[in-house]
């Protein structure tokens, strides 16, 4: 199982996958807003998306998990 953290602080403007969804290494799972400024945050590994922990306006600290993978 692998967890996905957000590498700033910031809200989720976009989910880009769903839950049981296969993704691969490299592919942005979700868009934080920043300061005006649109992060990706992408996957270090393969896998399928077993869990997402937030939603679209959710605000997110550094650090905080935001997907699981298996």
């Amino acid at each position: 199982m692998t967890e996905v953290k957000a590498n700033m602080a910031g809200s989720v403007w976009k989910i880009v996958v769903a839950e049981g969804e296969t993704v691969s290494s490299g592919q942005d799972l979700l868009i934080l807003e920043s300061m005006k400024m649109e992060i990706p945050i992408p996957t270090d590994d393969d896998g399928t998306v077993k869990e997402l922990k937030v939603s679209e306006g959710d605000f997110v600290n550094e650090g905080d998990v935001v997907a699981i993978l298996e």
